[in-house]
C-alpha cells in the first residue's frame, strides 16, 4: 500500500515506512521531526526538470511525463521502493505546498501500475 504525505503533516505509525522523495531538505524542518526512515534523493525528479516544473499547474502534464521518463531511467531506485512494498506499507513524503501537483503524486502512480 502507498500512502502520499507532506513532510510537514504529523507521523502516525499508520504512515509504515516514511520515504522522503524530494532532492533537496526542506527548510526550518530537523530530521528527527519529520521521523522519515529513508531519503531517497535519487528518486526524486533530476534538477533540471525540478527547476523547469517549478510546481506550475499549468506545467502538469508536461512534467508528469518528462518524470516517468526519468523514472523508467532510474531502474534501481524504482526496485528498491518495489521491494519495500512487498513486505510494508509506504509513504511517500514529500515537501512541495501544492498536494495534487508533486512528484510523490507521479510516483506513487508509476508503482501502481
Amino acid at each position: 500500500m502507498i500512502k502520499i504525505k507532506r513532510i510537514y503533516e504529523t507521523y502516525s505509525p499508520k504512515d509504515g515506512q516514511r520515504i522522503f522523495v524530494d532532492r533537496l531538505w526542506p527548510r526550518g524542518l530537523s530530521k528527527e521531526k519529520a521521523n522519515v526512515d529513508l531519503w531517497l534523493k535519487d528518486i526524486a525528479p533530476s534538477p533540471g526538470l525540478r527547476k523547469w516544473f517549478s510546481h506550475d499547474p499549468e506545467k502538469w502534464s508536461e512534467f508528469q511525463v518528462r518524470y516517468q521518463r526519468e523514472l523508467d531511467n532510474n531502474k534501481e531506485a524504482v526496485q528498491l521502493l518495489r521491494t519495500q512494498l512487498k513486505t510494508v506499507t509506504i509513504t511517500l513524503v514529500y515537501g512541495a505546498k501544492d498536494k495534487q501537483h508533486n512528484n510523490a503524486v507521479v510516483l506513487a502512480n508509476y508503482l501502481e501500475k
